[in-house]
């Protein structure tokens, strides 16, 4: 007698867990995407630029070594490149950047 009620329960159990699964799963295709990219630095060019700002621009941390920003540096400019379509104020920018983090600063800024 105790067998079919145990069975029953069991039944009842399992079609509440598949509706809440269900359910689940609906909920979730339901949800709006979040994008998956980097987010980039909302702000403007500072009148003088700072490490901070010239590891923004290159995609480096503040520490990081030399042979990493020539590297950034390098494939920030091949995207960039004025001789490709780039902009010659960003590729100004890159540039002065890349002297920002290697400590060759000029004094001013950049030339525009």
């Amino acid at each position: 007698m105790a067998t079919p009620f145990f069975a029953g329960l069991a039944v009842a159990a399992a079609a509440l867990a598949g509706r809440y699964g269900i359910q689940a799963w609906q909920a979730f295709k339901a949800r709006s995407p979040k994008p998956r990219m980097r987010k980039f630095y909302d702000g403007g060019f500072q009148p003088t630029m700072t490490r901070r700002e010239a590891a923004l621009i290159l995609g480096v941390r503040e520490n990081a070594t030399a042979e990493k920003v020539k590297e950034q540096h390098r494939k920030v400019m091949v995207a960039n490149h004025p001789d490709a379509g780039g902009s010659h104020y960003l590729a100004s920018k890159i540039n002065e950047a890349k002297d920002v983090m290697l400590g060759k600063t000029k004094g001013s800024g950049s030339a525009f």
